[in-house]
């Protein structure tokens, strides 16, 4: 329920322009809130003169933009660790709590790797995605773009 202070915002949405944001807040990893409310405060407060409305679209390869600047989920990822291996998932087994998840680098030599089953879940570590081994101290981190 929101605070006296705060209220709703009902509009109705084409199902493409639904599929969009949607879309969008996936590959962000962002709720459709955050993403809708970072567009209201973009808007010019103290103009008068009317703003092109701020759009959200994808290329060919459905990288998403924003005239607004909202974080690209194509962004390189920025890590501290030096030792970054691209690769393919070759294998997912997954418990009750842990996944272990299998990456090949280079052909013939798989790392392995045991994460929390949620995040094997969120960062959609499948057989044959790409994703990043990130190798610090004697840890091996998963992950992906």
């Amino acid at each position: 329920m929101p605070r006296k202070e705060q209220g709703w915002i009902t509009f109705q949405t084409s199902e493409e322009e639904r599929k969009l944001l949607e879309d969008f807040c996936q590959q962000s990893q962002r709720t459709k809130t955050e993403i809708l409310r970072e567009l209201v405060r973009g808007l010019n407060k103290h103009d008068t003169t009317p703003a092109p409305l701020p759009t959200i679209q994808a290329d060919k390869e459905n990288v998403y933009t924003s005239k607004l600047e909202i974080s690209s989920p194509r962004k390189p990822l920025k890590v501290s660790s030096r030792n970054i291996l691209k690769g393919i998932v070759k294998r997912v087994v997954t418990g009750a709590v842990n996944s272990e998840v299998t990456i090949e680098v280079v052909h013939k030599v798989e790392l392995t790797s045991i994460i929390t089953r949620m995040s094997a879940e969120e960062l959609q570590l499948l057989e044959g995605t790409e994703a990043y081994a990130v190798i610090k101290s004697n840890d091996i981190v998963i992950a992906r773009e």
